[in-house]
């Protein structure tokens, strides 16, 4: 149990109804799991208006509720704090609610377009790997020690943050490498955590039809860096243009990395193949089983990272030779006539030619490259003919097909794409609506030698259609039509 009064602690009020000396058991803004003497947070949403269920949470059991608009009839015994912000609150009395265990480890948050699962994964891996306990807080899992936790969203809501948080703290964790989204930022979930360290990766087109436009995006994840504490490092990539910008007004102290510019940390691919890369990082030689220029960067921000933690540089590099890849990110499988199939979670136009660039400067050109790619439904439209232009410039043959359609048509998300094709590769382009009858297309065009990219899902298990989830996995399918399993 917890005092108001305390965990409103950092809160700007602009009104009390009630006296904030009643002890409370639990903060939650979800009026369907509150429980007795909880703290239900009012929250202003995409969908719904959190206002609208205060009733239900107190009928369920809530002690006090924070709101933006304060109800015109009070219900007596019940406490009423108005703020300006009730996203922003959430997050402070979270932490406040759960003693701030951020404060407790050491938090690193990694932001930017593409990139951010693989450095925090790789960064999990290698601290672990030295002997430390960490947490992970990713697109693809939470984990720390037995517990794994599938994550449905890129960044948790503040009270499944601190929860995840504190049980670290409380298991001796001393470690949590953690993706932040520009959702996460623009909805306040990070709000009222202390990060060690921030990383940015990149910045590409991507979730505009959330954001708006590109600025609103940019800036939103530069709010990450403006926030971090003077005590805590911001290291950025210069290779991308908008890395100086992120760091602009950061209090924090501020590093690089870049593999084509002169930075605090600096890489280079001295050698480029379907098994790995050869790399020189800070004057050091490293084989990595990770491919590609943006895995090079990504490689170079998890050393920079480690190095800026105070581990030796030729442990570090050690470690770096020992990853792997990260489920779904550049993921190969070698079939049994010489096929080599790629599994990509790109979805955006800058991570689509990044791997398409990828295989392009590993591959013979006595092969043929075919890429199996669609995009999601319900998401930013802008996106898709900027994907079909780069599947097709660099592919042989291009099937398109569905992802994770969600409400829309498939086929008119399909017939969108293809409104990228330049004329002269409209005619190495198909349309196969089923995503695994695409893939098994795939499959019937492959000869001996040839290059398959599947593109877009990477390490999902699933496909959403029409509001529900069907069991789906690129990387089992590709493994029953290219290795024969069953």
């Amino acid at each position: 149990m917890k005092i108001l009064q305390d965990i409103l602690y950092g809160v700007s009020i602009e009104a009390i109804v009630g006296v904030t000396t009643i002890p409370v058991s639990g903060v939650t803004f979800d009026s369907r799991i509150v429980q007795s003497d909880f703290v239900y947070v009012a929250q202003k949403g995409v969908v719904s208006d959190g206002h609208d269920f205060i009733s239900q949470a107190i009928l369920k059991g809530a002690k006090a509720i924070i709101c933006e608009n304060i109800p015109e009839e009070y219900e007596k015994g019940i406490v009423y704090v108005k703020v300006e912000n009730s996203s922003k609150t959430l997050g402070l009395i979270a932490s406040n609610f759960y003693d701030n265990p951020s404060k407790k480890l050491t938090l690193i948050g990694i932001t930017g377009t593409n990139g951010k699962t693989t450095i925090a994964s790789l960064l999990y891996t290698l601290f672990t790997s030295e002997g430390y306990d960490c947490g992970l807080l990713s697109t693809v899992k939470i984990v720390y020690g037995s517990k794994h936790f599938e994550n449905l969203h890129t960044t948790p809501d503040a009270v499944a943050i601190n929860k995840h948080l504190v049980a670290m703290v409380q298991s001796g964790f001393t470690h949590c490498f953690m993706e932040v989204s520009s959702h996460g930022i623009a909805q306040n979930r990070i709000e009222g955590l202390y990060f060690s360290g921030g990383v940015f990766s990149n910045l590409t087109h991507d979730h505009l039809d959330y954001h708006g436009d590109f600025k609103h995006y940019r800036d939103t994840k530069k709010r990450f860096f403006d926030q971090l504490p003077k005590t805590a490092f911001a290291l950025t990539n210069l290779d991308d243009k908008n890395g100086t910008f992120m760091l602009q007004n950061t209090e924090a102290k501020k590093y690089s990395y870049a593999t084509h510019r002169q930075a605090d940390f600096k890489g280079k691919i001295l050698e480029c193949q379907f098994s790995g890369m050869l790399l020189k990082i800070q004057m050091q030689e490293v084989w990595t089983s990770l491919i590609g220029a943006f895995n090079a960067q990504n490689v170079l921000a998890v050393f920079a990272v480690a190095s800026l933690l105070e581990l030796p540089n030729l442990s570090i590099l050690k470690r770096i030779s020992e990853l792997k890849s990260v489920d779904g990110r550049f993921q190969t499988l070698q079939a049994p006539n010489d096929v080599t199939v790629v599994i990509d979670y790109a979805h955006t136009p800058d991570a689509l030619e990044n791997v398409l660039q990828t295989i392009e400067t590993i591959r013979t050109r006595n092969e043929t490259l075919i890429t199996v790619v669609g995009c999601g439904g319900n998401r930013d439209q802008e996106k898709r003919p900027m994907m079909a232009v780069a599947a097709a410039r660099y592919s042989d043959k291009v099937i398109f097909t569905s992802d994770n359609p969600r409400d829309e048509d498939p086929g008119r998300i399909i017939s969108e794409m293809m409104k990228g094709v330049p004329a002269e590769h409209y005619k190495k382009a198909l349309k196969v609506t089923l995503r695994e009858e695409a893939i098994a297309m795939a499959g019937q065009l492959v000869k001996r030698g040839d290059i398959v990219l599947i593109a877009g899902k990477g390490h999902e298990t699933y496909q959403e259609i029409k509001g529900e989830r069907f069991p789906f996995s690129d990387l089992e399918m590709a493994k029953q039509i290219f290795l024969n399993t069953d």
